[in-house]
């Protein structure tokens, strides 16, 4: 009987365990992944902005004939889209930044939380404690045994 006990409550402690790791990974592989890629995109645009700015200005500079008027009125299109771009992926990241940050302190606060209350039903052996920590956290677990039985009660 306490072998049966404590096997349910490594399974739900081992429940517990997945799921904080699951968050974590979500937390770390695509959240600040994303970010990461959007501040790639804003560097790359940024550099492009620049470099049709200049483009534009040295044209600016230069002789005013119809050819170079053309090629002004292209500078001048593909400078603003440019800038668009740029402009555009500056507030997403400042925006992505924002919510990373918050949802970085929420995200580790909760699932320290969960972790230590787990491990701490767990090794104190309060089967109660340990279920309604996984309620508090809304993390539903297959009923241990519900497909097939453990090992355990196979014996």
């Amino acid at each position: 009987e306490t072998q049966k006990l404590l096997c349910k409550n490594g399974e739900t402690l081992l429940g517990a365990v997945n799921f904080f790791v699951s968050s974590i990974n979500t937390l770390v592989n695509k959240t600040m992944e994303d970010t990461l890629m959007t501040v790639k995109q804003y560097e790359t645009a940024r550099l492009e902005y620049d470099a049709y700015r200049t483009d534009l200005e040295e044209l600016s500079m230069g002789p005013r004939d119809a050819g170079t008027l053309c090629r002004l009125d292209a500078a001048q299109s593909q400078f603003q889209s440019h800038k668009d771009k740029y402009e555009k992926l500056r507030a997403d990241v400042a925006i992505k930044l924002k919510f990373l940050e918050e949802n970085k302190i929420k995200v580790m606060h909760k699932q320290l939380l969960l972790f230590h209350n787990a491990i701490s039903a767990y090794f104190a052996g309060n089967q109660q404690q340990l279920e309604q920590t996984l309620k508090q956290f809304n993390i539903k677990l297959k009923t241990p045994g519900a497909e097939k039985p453990s090992w355990l009660e196979e014996q």
